[in-house]
């Protein structure tokens, strides 16, 4: 099975038994951290802080949560605040009856961020971790000291002109997107956990320990539907509006700012290609980039000491 056959089946399950077997991911699934909460918007936000010193904040993306960095967390937090959320409706933060939209999970993430009255932020993001963190920053430029980034969304992939400007992507994204299609691959099949996730968008299959993880927040069709809800708020041909507008407004002003940036990209990525990856070097001012290899999304679960120790050593001289 190629693929893209395996992008657009519509049975995860049957998906998985398709793929020949392969040799997992040795990174390890113990989260050895205890989280705090806060009520933003009358709902418990579940959070990771642990360490002293500068903060540094790690934001995840769909369908993950704080688990993602939990292999990168070591290396930074003997000598930094590490503080990492659950988004609403991810990990151990509730599940509101709400939409899910882009701006349900700013409410709920800056309301965060704003409470613990943070300074000298430096933002370690992810997919809708980007989107969320470079949000916040660009409101908050003044408490914004650095940015370190990998598979994120910026320009020139986003916002995305059209389904068939994403190739291969685009068509799975258009599915995503149909009422009832949808709602069958990603609620009824868990596609986006167990064949995305766990199979298509990292180098090395995720073990089972690794995916039971990552699923243990979602046991239900109905609890899965943040997941559903993040491919519908993607902007393709400026749907929808108001998250393009966002992207271009906080993409402005990331390519505008002097401040230290680290970016992490890996070949042929998804939100960051490697003719993305060179666009942004042309562009972005006080870049460090660290091509890591081969790889897709998640590259968390694939290059965890690569990404720490690297992310160490940029925070000691920046």
């Amino acid at each position: 099975m190629n693929r893209r056959d395996l992008l657009l089946t519509t049975a995860a399950s049957a998906a998985i038994n398709l793929v020949a077997p392969l040799p997992t991911s040795a990174a390890s699934h113990a989260f050895p951290y205890d989280k705090k909460t806060a009520t933003i918007n009358g709902s418990d936000m579940a959070y990771v802080d642990i360490g002293t010193g500068r903060p540094v904040v790690f934001l995840h993306g769909n369908p993950t949560s704080s688990y993602l960095w939990r292999n990168i967390i070591p290396h930074v937090s003997g000598t930094h605040r590490v503080i990492a959320p659950d988004l609403i409706g991810m990990g151990d933060s509730a599940k509101p009856d709400i939409s899910y939209s882009y701006e349900d999970h700013a409410a709920h993430l800056h309301g965060l961020l704003d409470s613990l009255d943070l300074n000298d932020v430096v933002l370690v993001i992810h997919d809708w971790g980007s989107a969320l963190g470079l949000d916040w920053a660009m409101q908050n430029s003044a408490r914004i000291g650095a940015v370190a980034f990998m598979e994120a969304i910026l320009p020139p992939v986003n916002p995305i002109p059209s389904y068939e400007a994403f190739g291969e992507f685009g068509e799975m994204f258009k599915a995503w997107r149909t009422p009832g299609v949808g709602e069958k691959m990603i609620l009824e099949e868990n596609m986006f956990i167990n064949v995305i996730l766990g199979h298509i968008g990292v180098k090395t299959p995720l073990s089972p320990e690794v995916l039971a993880a990552y699923n243990a927040p979602y046991p239900t069709p109905e609890s899965r539907a943040p997941v559903l809800a993040w491919p519908r708020q993607v902007p393709f041909a400026d749907e929808p509006k108001t998250v393009a507008d966002t992207v271009r407004a906080y993409s402005d002003w990331f390519l505008a700012s002097e401040m230290p940036k680290l970016m992490f990209h890996v070949s042929p990525g998804a939100l960051i290609p490697p003719q993305a990856a060179d666009w942004l070097k042309e562009r972005l001012s006080n870049l460090d980039s660290i091509n890591l290899g081969e790889g897709a999304h998640f590259i968390q679960e694939d290059y965890p000491t690569e990404i720490g120790t690297a992310l160490a050593d940029w925070l000691e001289t920046h």
